[in-house]
């Protein structure tokens, strides 16, 4: 989910910065520091749509580097338990497949009592991949239909639920599941062929 939040960081510039584009050289670095990140409080920084307030700034002893207080606001994407996320698939193997929607990466696993801990995902099914999709291995491998209409391969966009996440400082950890209704493949680039 998407939020338009304000947040506050102490950013340090170098003495050679001042003059009358200090203001245009904090915005940079802030834009350069920020954007892309996560923090595991607020989520995936995605975009700084302005700066409210810069604070006086306090020279660092011995450095001469100057910290500027700056109060900024920011859209932030953090998934939640129960969403519903579209994604492309990135990896395919036994064990299940990744898949990235914007910068997080989902596990949808073919086997969850093994991770179920780690992600403290509390109801146990033997997998959140449909029962009558198999795994192909080869050249492309994929999860496939036992009448061979739908397969899951490498860049097929799919449909699924967030059940489970963990945050850490830096990075946000998904498991999804596809075993629902309405979930599954929404395109998928192999049938073009």
């Amino acid at each position: 989910m998407f939020f338009h939040i304000t947040l506050e960081r102490n950013m340090q510039l170098h003495p050679r910065h001042f003059g009358p584009h200090l203001r245009d050289k904090l915005v940079a670095k802030l834009m350069k520091d920020v954007e892309g990140t996560c923090s595991g409080r607020h989520g995936f920084v995605v975009a700084i749509t302005g700066v409210e307030d810069i604070g006086k700034g306090l020279i660092r002893e011995g450095t001469g580097f100057v910290t500027f207080p700056v109060k900024y606001q920011a859209v932030v994407f953090r998934p939640f338990k129960g969403e519903i996320l579209e994604a492309v698939v990135t990896m395919v193997n036994k064990m299940g497949f990744f898949a990235e929607a914007g910068p997080v990466q989902i596990f949808v696993s073919n086997h969850v009592c093994g991770i179920k801990n780690a992600y403290q995902y509390k109801s146990c099914s033997c997998s959140l991949i449909p029962d009558d999709m198999e795994f192909q291995s080869g050249d492309m491998p994929n999860y496939t239909t036992s009448d061979g209409s739908v397969k899951i391969q490498k860049d097929s966009e799919v449909r699924l639920k967030i059940i489970g996440t963990r945050v850490d400082a830096t990075e946000i950890f998904c498991i999804g599941t596809i075993k629902d209704d309405f979930l599954g493949v929404i395109n998928d680039p192999g049938a073009a062929a």
